[in-house]
């Protein structure tokens, strides 16, 4: 049955149009009517499938000139550290490395791993440690932080993190399973990103 509506489409879209390109989605996507047709013609019991476009909402307008700040949004699971704050520039730990973030950046997607999160806000500087998570950066200067953990630099004892290190580095050692040497040195990346933050 299925192989049949794909004949059916097959046909019914051999004559492809042509389509102006444009920077927003249409906020009624086109419904090709003839694969409609064709598709209750063959299976009249399911309703057609849906394209990609039809769950796209319009993209958010880009300013014509760049902001002076950047807005962000600094969330975690159980929390909202910062929500819509106006900054002038953060810097992420990305797997790619330190990203500056400042207004009118281009949109990304960045995954990030264990370093310092800094939000600057004239002369304040306003530091977290991250062990992970993701940043969006959007084209109207927003930026939205979603970690896993975070915690204020200041609120870390180095003399734990020097422990954990210890600890977690022993047991990379002793490790016999690929479970355990895993665990381990994810342990281990963490408490020297911890070490770096507090002595970078």
């Amino acid at each position: 049955m299925f192989r049949q509506a794909s004949r059916l489409l097959a046909r019914t879209t051999a004559v492809t149009r042509s389509r102006a390109f444009s920077s927003e989605v249409p906020t009624t996507p086109e419904v090709d009517s003839s694969f409609v047709e064709s598709w209750k013609k063959v299976i009249p019991n399911i309703d057609p499938p849906r394209t990609p476009s039809s769950f796209m909402t319009p993209r958010p307008q880009t300013p014509t000139s760049i902001p002076t700040k950047l807005t962000i949004n600094f969330v975690l699971p159980y929390a909202s550290e910062l929500s819509t704050k106006e900054v002038d520039m953060v810097i992420i730990p990305a797997t790619t490395g330190q990203m500056g973030v400042l207004p009118g950046h281009v949109p990304t997607i960045a995954e990030l791993k264990p370093g310092v999160l800094s939000v600057h806000e004239g002369n304040d500087t306003k530091k977290y440690f991250l062990s992970s998570g993701f940043a969006f950066i959007h084209a109207n200067s927003v930026a939205d932080v979603i970690a896993v953990e975070a915690v204020p630099i200041d609120q870390i004892d180095p003399s734990l993190v020097q422990k954990g290190l210890a600890e977690f580095t022993q047991k990379l050692s002793s490790a016999t399973t690929d479970l355990e040497k895993a665990e381990a040195q994810i342990g281990v990346d963490v408490h020297s990103a911890l070490n770096s933050a507090l002595t970078g």
